[in-house]
């Protein structure tokens, strides 16, 4: 069996500085990581490993029992920030450079009179720390969230949660123009580039490859964007987050198999998953006909 790799996949540079400081200390004990460093069960054993404290996501000021706090690459508010620095907390700052690009865009279009909106996934913890400093504020996941969206204000200003899918974002900015035609409608697209560039990635290798495997943590956000990327291309897609997923009898029929993973997946985890599928063996390979897709 065959293995492609998507030529643009893995860690992206945002998650990959915040590893390096975190795995950099000497002082693990002595600091708390603000919730998930990432979203990756590998990292995040990893970290406790090392001897860091973990705070989960769901109240995660109130589980801080040290003096250092490390902001994960998922950014807090300006809010959160100051009142861990007023409890006397030293903070370790790694929120990616992207991510606070999307908090200072939606800051700004607040200040220019613009009621903003923050496309993105519900209780995520990017969304919350780019909503923590707005005033008034909406998110919205789905178009049809969107349509339902009608809001009194002349003026409305959309940022967007940095892995969301850019098409579903321009779909979702479009039918809150349908929503509100009265209003003067802002985006401000800030869907990351390595988001794109690895969707954009996986949907090149679709039209070569029998079925496709997605690596990735289980709340990953990117991640679960790429497998659905694979089953609108109808192709079977199973998501893991290590060779020990992998089940043979899922590459039944499979002449070539495609490789992705998602921003927060170690390239060594990668590389592993990519081991295991070169030992696999499987039978009935026939490209004449594909089967139908499926979610592991």
């Amino acid at each position: 069996m065959k293995v492609l790799r998507a030529d643009a996949l893995g860690l992206c540079f945002g998650v990959r500085d915040a590893l390096d400081v975190a795995f950099s200390r000497e002082d693990a004990d002595a600091i708390t990581v603000y919730g998930e460093l990432v979203h990756n069960e590998t990292v995040i054993a990893r970290l406790q490993a090392r001897g860091f404290q973990l705070a989960p996501e769901e109240g995660r000021e109130s589980a801080v029992q040290t003096t250092k706090v490390l902001v994960t690459a998922h950014g807090i508010s300006n809010r959160e920030r100051e009142r861990l620095v007023a409890a006397g907390k030293e903070l370790i700052d790694t929120t990616c450079p992207l991510v606070q690009k999307v908090h200072n865009a939606a800051l700004r279009l607040q200040e220019a009179g613009y009621y903003p909106v923050v496309i993105g996934k519900h209780g995520h913890v990017e969304v919350r720390g780019v909503t923590g400093d707005l005033h008034e504020f909406a998110v919205v996941a789905s178009v049809e969230e969107a349509e339902a969206l009608v809001l009194d204000h002349p003026r409305i200003g959309v940022v967007s949660q940095t892995t969301f899918a850019e098409n579903l974002a321009r779909e979702i900015v479009a039918a809150i123009e349908r929503a509100n035609p009265r209003s003067q409608v802002r985006f401000q697209n800030t869907v990351c580039d390595p988001t794109r560039q690895r969707r954009a990635a996986v949907e090149r290798l679709l039209q070569d490859v029998d079925a496709m495997v997605v690596v990735g943590g289980r709340n990953s956000n990117n991640t679960r964007q790429l497998v659905q990327s694979c089953q609108a291309g109808g192709v079977r897609v199973v998501q893991v987050q290590g060779p020990d997923d992998l089940d043979p009898a899922f590459f039944d029929g499979c002449e070539v198999v495609g490789l992705t993973a998602g921003t927060s997946t170690l390239d060594e985890v990668v590389a592993d998953v990519e081991c295991a599928l070169g030992r696999i063996e499987v039978c009935g390979a026939d490209r004449s006909s594909r089967p139908a897709v499926t979610l592991r």
